[in-house]
């Protein structure tokens, strides 16, 4: 059974019962044909009214489910003959990012993102997905490789933060996180940047820097959680769901905002749900982004690029007369 959220529990019972009375059809000789597809009838009814009216904190929920796929599972779903690359050349290999080469098929591109484990041992060996300087400084080595290469750049991108832990800290993460902002900013190769998951603060702005940005219909993408936002203003993390409502993290708000450039639809009901459905639409999003910034020409990208970032956050005055 998929792991239900609260607000999810009513149409989970129900599914159990549709699957409940598949399998004493399967063995009763009577037929519950239409009570069946009655059942399912109102199943997706009531799928329909939940999942299209998610609070902004639901959303951000939905992003953190245990089963969403996770950026190694959109390797092997989307690309072919991937190889892996380790190390930062300075300190260590920090699992909590992966990146390495691949085929989108048959073009040769360079592929990284956070990785969250499955389990308690996976998680632990890769950090909670919570990348240190060095899973920075090993992107960073990654992209400027492809630009050597010229090699398109895909991040895919589910963290929630970069770690905030002491050794962190005292290995520059807040300055190899300006540095990748820095550097992707005038690298000399397309980049597409896609928020699958959660997009949390520096841990995601640091290579999130493309030339067209695109987020999956359940991700939230903020320069910081909910519950940290909640924690500063009003040093209570409990009104997480009251900050998550100010930050417009949602894909909406964001593509209204100029932010991201298109929302990927998700199945009814969130991306786990159907791994090689999201995988698929995934597929043919990047497919087209591809196309569309494989044909700016090289010298006009870094200029298109930082264009498109000094243009967040244009606002315009207005004079409102004294009534």
């Amino acid at each position: 059974m998929i792991q239900a959220f609260e607000w999810e529990k009513p149409l989970v019972e129900l599914e159990e019962r549709i699957r409940e009375l598949k399998q004493y059809v399967d063995t009763a000789d009577m037929d519950f044909s239409e009570e069946i597809r009655t059942l399912e009838r109102k199943a997706f009814k009531l799928r329909k009214e939940i999942y299209e009216s998610l609070t902004p904190y639901q959303r951000v929920i939905m992003a953190r489910h245990p089963k969403r796929p996770t950026t190694l599972d959109y390797i092997d779903m989307l690309f072919d003959e991937f190889v892996e690359f380790h190390g930062d050349r300075a300190f260590r290999d920090d699992q909590a990012i992966v990146g390495g080469v691949a085929l989108f098929e048959g073009q040769p591109v360079t592929v990284l993102g956070p990785q969250k484990g499955r389990d308690t041992k996976e998680n632990i060996a890769r950090n909670f997905g919570l990348p240190h300087p060095e899973g920075y400084r090993k992107a960073l080595r990654l992209m400027k490789q492809a630009e050597k290469f010229k090699r398109p750049i895909i991040t895919l991108i589910d963290v929630v933060g970069a770690y905030p832990g002491i050794e962190a800290e005292e290995r520059g993460q807040g300055l190899v996180i300006a540095e990748c902002i820095e550097q992707m900013s005038f690298l000399e190769t397309p980049i597409l940047a896609i928020i699958t998951g959660e997009g949390g603060s520096g841990g995601a702005l640091a290579i999130g820097v493309g030339d067209r940005i695109l987020m999956l219909e359940q991700a939230w993408y903020s320069v910081i959680s909910p519950e940290m936002c909640a924690n500063i203003l009003w040093k209570d993390s409990s009104r997480a769901a009251e900050a998550a409502d100010l930050l417009r993290l949602t894909p909406t708000d964001l593509l209204k905002f100029g932010i991201i450039d298109d929302v990927i639809t998700e199945p009814l009901g969130g991306a786990h749900r159907d791994h090689a459905h999201t995988g698929r639409q995934l597929k043919a999003f990047i497919r087209r982004y591809l196309a569309l910034i494989n044909k700016i020409p090289r010298d006009r990208l870094v200029e298109e690029r930082l264009a498109r970032f000094r243009r967040i956050g244009d606002f315009t005055e207005k004079q409102i007369e004294d009534l």
